[in-house]
């Protein structure tokens, strides 16, 4: 994608820098534009391991979905994914199983178009506009209906999408809503930035993103505050812990697990 790209789908705006294309810059593709690239550096000036945060993700995406394929989950909802890349849940699920079904939630235009795009003609995959702030309207979408056997353990996963939304909206309440439908057996997973191990950092990486997502209000958090989110789950070992800990797959490679300031976890539903 370069700065002369046309105009794409409706809502697609190239002057203003977008989360998913900024992701896309800091994982070295190519989908991105000047204004992307622009406030990427600018983050990146003020905490040059955010470029190394974003593979962590990715990392801990993969170890998260092999755990949970390993427990018999077959069954993923990502909300507010990026864009498509060779770290798409389906793909991976799909590696270790057969069964591996998948739905995926944005409301970012430029995501929606290229997953539509590329999920069009597979039948276990499915792309919905949403977010995590309506779970009513989401799991009732016929989209998901259609993919998620809802008697059955679903995942849903959240990579780094609730650090950008404040305590105002309620994302706490929401997510005990999504737990509230989850069958026995379902799954949270989530990937959060926490100001715990750079407090001199965080304020000026937030108000870039506060910038680039619209949002005057403050959304981050410590550990402590992100434990809150999986209320009414049991935490799987290790529990909620910096990325590079989780269930490492080489724990000798395991350095400075706080210089990623973000941490992760898995919680289960036990009881209805």
């Amino acid at each position: 994608m370069t700065d002369e790209t046309p105009r794409g789908p409706a809502g697609l705006n190239t002057g203003r820098p977008n989360l998913a294309r900024i992701t896309d810059y800091f994982l070295g593709g190519k989908d991105n534009f000047a204004v992307d690239r622009e406030a990427a550096e600018q983050i990146l000036s003020v905490a040059p391991e955010v470029r190394t945060m974003t593979r962590e993700v990715q990392a801990f995406h993969v170890r998260a979905l092999r755990y949970l394929v390993g427990a018999g989950v077959t069954q993923f909802i990502n909300i507010g994914m990026g864009l498509p890349s060779q770290f798409n849940t389906h793909e991976i699920a799909g590696s270790l199983t057969r069964e591996a079904r998948a739905v995926y939630v944005s409301r970012d235009p430029v995501v929606l178009s290229h997953s539509r795009a590329l999920l069009a003609t597979d039948s276990r995959t499915g792309v919905v506009e949403g977010d995590i702030l309506h779970p009513a309207e989401l799991v009732a979408d016929p989209v998901v209906r259609r993919v998620i056997d809802a008697d059955r353990p679903v995942a849903i996963v959240t990579l780094g999408i609730l650090q950008f939304t404040p305590d105002s909206e309620d994302p706490f309440k929401r997510v005990a809503e999504l737990r509230d439908w989850m069958p026995v057996g379902g799954h949270l997973v989530v990937a959060h930035a926490v100001t715990d191990s750079r407090p001199e950092s965080a304020q000026p990486v937030v108000d870039v993103y506060k910038r680039v997502v619209g949002r005057t209000e403050d959304a981050s958090r410590t550990r402590e505050q992100v434990l809150g989110f999986f209320e009414g789950f049991r935490m799987v070992e290790p529990g909620l812990v910096y990325l590079r800990q989780w269930r490492p797959d080489n724990p000798l490679a395991v350095h400075r697990p706080e210089s990623i300031w973000m941490v992760g976890g898995i919680g289960r539903k036990d009881e209805a």
